[in-house]
């Protein structure tokens, strides 16, 4: 009961978690590194799709990838170098036969590589859907060509591209976690041996609806004296049998068989003998929030491990507000579970109903499910073919465990708001200061690539990656730690894409390569850049603190000034290129900090905006990012900028252009002679304009509308859409022409800064701003209209993944929180209705232990359930009875 109640807790508590409830939601990432900043490699070919298998050959440097209807190799050092590729199409007759089944013919019915493993140094083993008649074949290393032994791939490979399935070749046999038919109705997980293949039993206890995501294998220590076996580990999500609910109850799993495993003589013929499997809970404790879908698993083997440990990545089932977690477990605690645990078993209730419940009766020798050890060989029993019909009953009937397994400090190593990770690899690295760190590389379903390390203040991602440019999901993830030569590579519906490990070189200063506290990077202050240390030899100088400290470094301000000539009344636009989302970004003027929200000046994300220039605006301006790491604070200047303003005469001829030459850097933008600035509400009607007029006499011909930049475009990739930003339009053209601002066709209602002036020539300038902040990405459009003609500049601005404020992520989650729990309340609306329909005592019953299990999980709301059963009067007139009936049960 217990386990009943932390699992219904668990799942409820996405529905019904407390306003006042506080979840540690995880840091952001430190630098997001969009995909052309960084130095990746690419591997896509025209007309091939779903990369979604990787294979890599450490000793030949190899990469291979499974593709649909073709097989790669690629040079692991650069996946850029093709060296070899084999396609494996599909006929067409078993195109047409696929497709009378009801099945695409231009997608599904095609040949999707499932299954790459090395049989030995020359063969390579592989499988494919082929339309819906999975098949296997040997692919020759040498020449690169299919054997065409088609062998029949049922129970190795998934009859259906979107079946789940996983593998592990072990001593030249498949172990394969997949479906058997084309229904995917018959989950399997099974050796495919000539000697001795064995298969799961076809029965709900065994495998109940499970999605498979990863298999290895567990060599046996040799130096251990018990005999043990080498073990085969499966994990999976599977619905629930122990538990009752009411819709399907996903369990995360993992699943053990022996490699000496035989089968039975007779109980259990070419079936498992050592089939056990048992929970896996990743949760918060103090709030009882369980994560239970499993999406992928790394087992980490390291020799200065004591013993192996895997990482898993799951998510919530009813994941409505996108929380990802990272749980670390110990393997000798999956053995204690298997080993000395308590198995569970079914019961009968009321003639028809399965109920599962601790078994707590005597156990047979030797101990069902276990590997044939030095004790059982010692009973005389050396092979499974050996084992007593009693135990191999016994674990036919009881593959479950009762104990779970709990992860190392019985909570999450990372918990992640706002993203869905899909795969997970962890590396091994001893810094500078001997402590050897877990880095893990997780991969999120919008493309990108988290790295993340564990250090003294705590979980640190060190930065994000985005490794696919359209934001499609990453498929599958592999790990290179050969020394000298480490990459990620991952997989994805168009490409495989192949990452370094650490972007050490991006980081230009001490502080900032202190900062990043990546275990893969340190200072060479001979050589003032930021190197990785698993480069660099005999270098004693290093400097490295993964605590974060920089105050050991002695940057020197090398900063190049920027030097500006604007003109009196213009406005200036300073850059600023800080790319640490943990740091605050301080502009400073003659080493006084500016007070940026002003009518004076603006922040455009990190750029300064100056109005209005005057002759009191010239001298230096500083950006400097400060970064708080453990109390402490570290500045450092990004950038330097010095401004001349100069005013001019109003009888010179003014031209709404560029007068200082433009820079990377920085680039003012030019503004007419002052104005009178005001500020527009616009709503339905058409804005209203002031203006300055020069004595200028009237043209013959009115000018055509002519946009100036920086045009909207341009100024997409500086707005950081997670709070106030500006974005600007200019514009020349005939005296009544006017500008109107829209955001996803909708004109804005929102004030809007307009500032007109006539030229000499007779045109008139036109130069507005809208102040504006979005949670979603929008077409922003301003269009100056005229008689004589209109024109509009439009651009796309996309939503970044930086976090957002702390009032905006709180407001955020609240919405989060109550869209969650209106859903909640509709269903209790629903229950409800149905408790109000039963008629008879076995609906009494079942009401009775729903009611029992959500009292005990202490949610208030549940709390209505019985009293919504006294309004049923069948059911409340034996409610008395029920409950003596519970509490002797």
């Amino acid at each position: 009961m217990k386990m009943l109640n932390m699992a219904l807790n668990g799942l409820f508590i996405v529905l019904v978690l407390s306003f006042g409830t506080t979840v540690a939601f995880g840091p952001i990432p430190r630098i997001t590194w969009e995909q052309r900043e960084v130095r990746l490699t690419h591997f896509q070919e025209p007309g091939i799709s779903n990369y979604s298998t990787l294979l890599l050959n450490k000793i030949k440097d190899t990469l291979y990838i499974g593709a649909r209807e073709v097989i790669f190799a690629v040079n692991s050092l650069n996946i850029a170098e093709k060296q070899h590729e084999v396609y494996w199409k599909v006929t067409e007759d078993k195109k047409a036969k696929c497709s009378e089944k009801g099945k695409s013919k231009q997608t599904e019915c095609l040949n999707y590589i499932r299954v790459l493993q090395l049989l030995n140094d020359t063969v390579l083993y592989v499988c494919g859907t082929n339309a819906f008649q999975p098949t296997c074949d040997h692919l020759l290393l040498k020449t690169f060509e299919l054997v065409g032994k088609n062998e029949d791939g049922k129970g190795r490979c998934p009859f259906d591209p979107a079946q789940s399935y996983t593998s592990i070749m072990v001593d030249g046999e498949l172990y394969s976690g997949t479906s058997y038919n084309f229904l995917g109705s018959e989950p399997i997980i099974s050796r495919n041996s000539p000697q001795s293949p064995l298969r799961t039993e076809y029965a709900i206890p065994w495998l109940n609806e499970p999605s498979f995501v990863f298999a290895d294998v567990i060599r046996k220590n040799p130096n251990s004296t018990d005999g043990e076996d080498d073990k085969i580990y499966f994990f999976f999500t599977e619905v629930s049998v122990e538990y009752e609910f009411f819709g399907k109850l996903m369990i995360p799993r993992i699943a053990r068989v022996c490699k000496g495993d035989q089968g039975g003589l007779r109980t259990l013929q070419k079936k498992w003998t050592s089939f056990l499997k048992a929970r896996l809970i990743c949760s918060i404790p103090e709030n009882n929030f369980i994560f239970n879908v499993i999406n992928d698993v790394f087992i980490l083997k390291s020799p200065d491990l004591k013993e192996p440990v895997f990482y898993a990545v799951f998510t919530p089932q009813l994941n409505n507000v996108g929380l990802s977690a990272v749980c670390a477990y110990n393997m000798s605690l999956v053995e204690e579970v298997f080993s000395r645990g308590k198995y569970m078993q079914s019961a009968t209730v009321e003639q028809s109903h399965t109920k599962w419940v601790r078994y707590s009766g005597e156990i047979p020798k030797p101990r069902p499910g276990a590997c044939i050890n030095n004790e059982a060989r010692a009973a005389n029993y050396s092979s499974s073919l050996n084992l007593p019909d009693k135990t191999l009953q016994f674990v036919k009937d009881h593959p479950l465990m009762d104990d779970s397994v709990f992860p190392i400090t019985n909570r999450p190593r990372l918990i992640k708001r706002d993203v869905n990770y899909t795969q997970i690899v962890v590396d091994r690295i001893q810094a500078l200061d001997k402590t050897v760190y877990d880095v893990m590389f997780i991969s999120t379903d919008t493309g990108a690539l988290h790295k993340a390390v564990s250090s003294e203040n705590g979980m640190h991602i060190i930065e994000e990656t985005q490794l696919f440019q359209d934001f499609e999901p990453v498929q599958t993830l592999l790990l290179s730690s050969k020394k000298g030569k480490r990459y990620i590579y991952a997989g994805s519906n168009s490409g495989v894409v192949q990452s370094p490990v650490a972007f050490c070189e991006k980081h230009s200063t001490c502080v900032d390569c202190v900062l990043a506290r990546d275990p893969y990077c340190a200072w060479n202050p001979r050589k003032a850049s930021c190197v990785a240390i698993f480069k660099e030899h005999g270098s004693n100088s290093l400097i490295q603190k993964m605590n974060g400290d920089a105050s050991s470094c002695t940057d020197k301000d090398e900063k190049v000034k920027e030097n500006y000539l604007l003109h009196f009344g213009g406005t200036a636009e300073l850059k600023c290129s800080q790319k640490s989302n943990l740091a605050q970004v301080i502009w400073k003027f003659q080493n006084g900090v500016l007070k940026v929200e002003s009518p004076k000046y603006r922040l455009v994300g990190k750029a300064l905006l100056i109005f209005n220039l005057s002759e009191g605006d010239s001298g230096v301006y500083q950006c400097l990012s400060e970064e708080k790491v453990k109390n402490k604070k570290f500045s450092q200047v990004i950038a330097k900028h010095v401004l001349e303003v100069k005013k001019i005469s109003h009888t010179t001829t003014v031209s709404p252009t560029l007068t200082a030459a433009q820079t990377e850097a920085s680039s003012p933008i030019p503004f007419p002679p002052t104005g009178t600035s005001f500020l527009s509400c616009v709503g339905t009607g058409s804005p209203s304009s002031t203006s300055t007029q020069f004595d200028v006499g009237s043209g013959t011909e009115s000018p055509a509308v002519t946009l100036l930049p920086p045009f909207l475009s341009d100024q997409s990739q500086h707005v950081n859409a997670h709070g106030i930003f500006h974005l600007i339009c200019r514009a020349t053209g005939p005296s009544d022409v006017h500008v109107i601002w829209e955001k996803n066709g909708q004109k804005i209602d929102v004030c809007v800064s307009v500032q007109t002036h006539v030229l000499p020539d007779g045109k008139v300038y036109l130069f507005s701003w809208v102040k504006d902040t979005l949670r979603e990405s929008s077409e922003y459009c301003c269009s100056f209209l005229s008689k004589t003609g209109n024109k509009a500049s439009k651009a796309w601005i996309t939503v970044d993944r930086q976090e957002a404020t702390h009032q905006e992520s709180w407001t955020r989650e609240l919405n989060n929180w109550k869209s969650v729990i209106n859903e909640h309340d509709q269903m209790m609306q629903n229950w409800k209705k149905a408790w109000l329909s039963f008629r008879d005592i076995k609906a009494t019953v079942t009401l009775f232990w729903i009611c029992k299990a959500l009292l005990t999980i202490r949610v208030p709301r549940m709390i209505s359930c019985l009293s919504s059963m006294r309004n049923a009067p069948v059911i409340w007139k034996n409610y008395t009875l029920l409950t003596d009936y519970g509490n002797a049960n």
